[in-house]
């Protein structure tokens, strides 16, 4: 940025100009061109050209932000961004990708798969390019709803992501400590078939333990956990498809039935169902917060941090698709684990098999949990937290303590109460997944960048818009009417969880 004797001139009589490199400053050798410099980047996420110019017109500086500088801090490296984007996709919830093809058959359960991961690599890219022209404008920011508003000019958009977001990280946090206390229970129950333990006093255990690791301070300090939630991911890939190929060559393998919906009505229902599924698997919706944690230069870290991701994803996804459809096809369950250790029948799987699955899966929740509890502490700590003190100061790691401990604690609460969340969070996914991966995305980069109207870029960023908009609609509607529908069985504090 060119700076001028007269801009030098005003920031010397308003105190300003020092050679102070902690928060971005410059001598007045440097102001004057002999190097090139930046003035404006005061803080971590700030808009630099609007704090200089607030600050030659005598308005008083913004103050600094405690959830940028502690939650989200800029120390990582691309493969720290790897572990973080494998953990936030590839999780339980792609135990029920049979159940998506038994709405779509094989020929289009493989092709929107394939579409799926190609749409969601596509527009996590773009987002990156956003982030990164926005960053060399000197407006490096650090959170979805701050870009949203930022690019699209728009205050009630700042509102709109922080509401979707807020809610798809709640939901997910809730989730993950009833999904884990199911896990917990499961175990419980091979080991202790007459046991008394209830599914509330499981989940009381996952958040406890949930309390004690919520206290790692920043998003950065989980990237040894995530690494683990990343080989833990592989690890029960393999041991399902393993079990569902062992269960579809042993004499009890059901009968392979491929067939779909006889109504033409009722398929096309299921495979808008199935494909509003895919679309909320693939989802993250905390992209630019993982992106904010990459010390910057962040924008090539990013894209090696997808690619790591997309290669976890391809060996995951297809292997437990394939493998689990071949064997169960029509009668595909919405979590494979309940076709493979039925209710009413033996096990399809050695016990040993699926026990060590299901303990996978249950460390992995952890992780899952504290991924997505992030953004709510970002948004806690960026007004409890002083950042002229140290992170782990008195002042700072009492509020810390406190306010992360409350939470869990009111998410873990939710969670017992309301064991049917699933049903609750399929509506929260479809809302919220869709617009934050499938449509902002390309709406911010053909904001950013303007792409002719003629131009290809333009038309297949439109045409993803459109189409992932219906899938949507359409999804929230699936989702609502599995909500009436199951509506009979949902009791507080019940020990049974609502498939």
């Amino acid at each position: 940025m060119a700076v001028s004797v007269l801009d030098i001139y005003l920031l010397k009589q308003r105190g300003i100009l020092w050679n102070g490199s902690s928060v971005g400053m410059v001598s007045e050798k440097e102001a004057c061109g002999e190097e090139k410099v930046m003035i404006g980047e005061w803080s971590r996420g700030g808009a630099g050209p609007r704090r200089r110019r607030a600050a030659m017109a005598g308005d008083p500086l913004p103050e600094k932000d405690g959830g940028a500088t502690f939650v989200l801090q800029a120390k990582g490296e691309w493969w720290h961004a790897g572990f973080h984007l494998t953990t936030a996709i590839v999780g339980p919830s792609i135990l029920t990708l049979p159940y998506a093809f038994r709405g779509l058959g094989w020929e289009l359960g493989l092709l929107c798969l394939t579409l799926m991961g190609l749409v969601t690599f596509y527009a996590y890219y773009l987002m990156s390019r956003v982030l990164h022209h926005c960053e060399k404008a000197g407006r490096r920011h650090i959170r979805f709803r701050e870009l949203a508003a930022d690019v699209l000019g728009s205050g009630w958009m700042f509102y709109f992501v922080i509401l979707i977001q807020t809610a798809i990280n709640c939901g997910v946090g809730i989730g993950a400590i009833l999904l884990a206390g199911q896990c917990l229970q499961i175990l419980y129950s091979s080991l202790s078939p007459h046991g008394t333990l209830k599914l509330y006093e499981f989940i009381a255990m996952v958040t406890a333990i949930m309390i004690v690791l919520s206290q790692l301070p920043t998003f950065h300090s989980l990237r040894h956990i995530n690494l683990c939630s990343l080989f833990l991911s592989l690890g029960y890939s393999a041991l399902v498809v393993g079990a569902s190929i062992h269960a579809g060559r042993s004499e009890n393998a059901p009968p392979k039935d491929y067939s779909l919906e006889h109504k033409k009505s009722s398929r096309l229902f299921s495979a808008f169902t199935s494909i509003s599924i895919l679309a909320t698997i693939f989802g993250n919706g905390i992209l630019p917060e993982i992106q904010a944690t990459l010390a910057p230069p962040a924008a090539g870290k990013m894209i090696k941090g997808l690619g790591m991701c997309y290669a976890v994803i391809i060996v995951t996804f297809y292997s437990i698709a394939v493998s689990g459809y071949w064997t169960f096809g029509s009668k595909s369950s919405s979590d494979i684990f309940n076709n493979l250790m039925p209710d009413d029948g033996t096990s399809l799987a050695p016990t040993w098999v699926l026990g060590l699955a299901v303990i996978f899966v249950l460390l992995q929740l952890f992780a899952i949990g504290l991924v997505y509890s992030q953004v709510a502490y970002e948004i806690m700590e960026k007004k409890s937290a002083d950042v002229n003190q140290g992170l782990f100061s008195k002042r700072n790691l009492v509020p810390r303590i406190i306010l992360r401990t409350i939470y869990m604690i009111f998410s873990g609460f939710v969670a017992a109460m309301l064991p049917f969340f699933g049903d609750i969070n399929g509506v929260v996914g479809a809302i919220g997944f869709i617009p934050l991966d499938f449509v902002l995305p390309m709406l911010l980069y053909n904001m950013t960048y303007k792409p002719p109207k003629s131009s290809f870029t333009f038309w297949i960023n439109t045409l993803i818009m459109v189409v992932f908009t219906c899938v949507g609609i359409m999804g929230t509607f699936s989702s609502i009417r599995k909500l009436v529908l199951d509506a009979s069985q949902y009791k507080l504090f019940s020990d049974d969880v609502v498939d």
